[in-house]
């Protein structure tokens, strides 16, 4: 009895070791297959509230990258050049454009030029008005010959037409040449010229009173140089200043301002104003509708009197 008792016990440790193991076990396995157990609203929930870095990463969208505008300038930019910076030394007197510098034109020469360009024929009729002296709207005064002529309003364009020199062409053939003087006033129409007598019956006979014709702007060869005149009433308060006797049309009247230069506006009368009276008196810069400038000292702040130069522009 007493060996069959010392034989069992050790049989009871094994069977409660492997009890326990199986239950070990079998719990191990219960608490994967609850683990592993699909609960989708408890998993649902989780994956909407917990998202994933590799996936749930919002990256914001980027902004297109701007492209510098053609007309505005990048902020490196150096500003643009004011009249100042292109003044000519005091001892230039003379400033021609380079054909590297001088931008080109349709017409191919004139980039000053207004409505009336160079290399251009333009078509329109002839009338013809008594001219008196030879003085007009231009305010140049009496002429010295009576080739003159009258632009049209439209293309007298505020007398920048003033002092052209022009060909005029008859149907027949038969040409003059007259320098612009007056203003035909409207109706007037674009391309019309009205002529002194004389010139008009260069071309027909003045019974005609009206004939078709084409023009053409003219550089002449001439011997004169430019004026200069101050009109009336100028003084270092006020003044208004006019070129006479340029070969070419003139584009514009600058005067010495401080270390710079300062554009006048021109008149229908054919002066360059300074209501402010800056620069009467002082040196003088005039440019033609090609670019070249002519720079003249030493005119007397007179009024009414024509000073002569030494300067004209070149030929065309």
């Amino acid at each position: 009895m007493a060996s069959r008792s010392h034989r069992s016990a050790p049989n009871r440790r094994r069977t409660l070791l492997v009890s326990a193991a199986v239950v070990a076990t079998v719990g191990l396995v219960v608490s994967l297959v609850l683990g592993f157990r699909p609960d989708r609203e408890a998993d649902a929930g989780q994956v909407v509230a917990t998202p994933v870095a590799s996936t749930e990463v919002t990256v914001p969208p980027t902004a297109p990258k701007r492209k510098p505008s053609a007309a505005s300038p990048s902020p490196s930019s150096s500003p643009s050049k004011s009249a100042g910076a292109t003044t000519p030394a005091a001892t230039t007197e003379v400033a021609r454009p380079s054909a590297k510098s001088t931008p080109r034109t349709a017409s191919g020469a004139a980039p000053l030029a207004g409505r009336i360009r160079p290399k251009v024929t333009y078509q329109g009729v002839a009338t013809r008005y008594d001219a008196g002296n030879g003085d007009g709207a231009c305010s140049f005064g009496p002429s010295k010959d009576f080739m003159t002529a009258a632009m049209n309003h439209t293309d007298y364009e505020t007398s920048r037409a003033c002092g052209a020199h022009v060909l005029v062409r008859a149907a027949n053939g038969a040409t003059v040449t007259v320098r612009i003087t007056n203003e035909c006033p409207l109706p007037c129409a674009p391309g019309q010229l009205d002529l002194s007598e004389q010139a008009f019956a260069a071309l027909a006979d003045p019974v005609l009173g009206r004939i078709p014709i084409t023009w053409s702007l003219l550089s002449p060869s001439t011997s004169d140089t430019v004026s200069i005149r101050y009109k009336t009433g100028s003084s270092r308060y006020w003044c208004a200043i006019q070129a006479i006797g340029h070969r070419n049309p003139l584009a514009r009247l600058e005067v010495r301002s401080g270390s710079g230069w300062r554009q006048l506006p021109r008149t229908e009368y054919n002066y360059f104003l300074s209501e402010s009276g800056s620069g009467c008196g002082g040196e003088i810069r005039i440019t033609d509708i090609y670019g070249e400038r002519l720079t003249v000292g030493g005119i007397a702040l007179r009024a009414d009197v024509a000073q002569p130069t030494r300067v004209q522009f070149a030929a065309r």
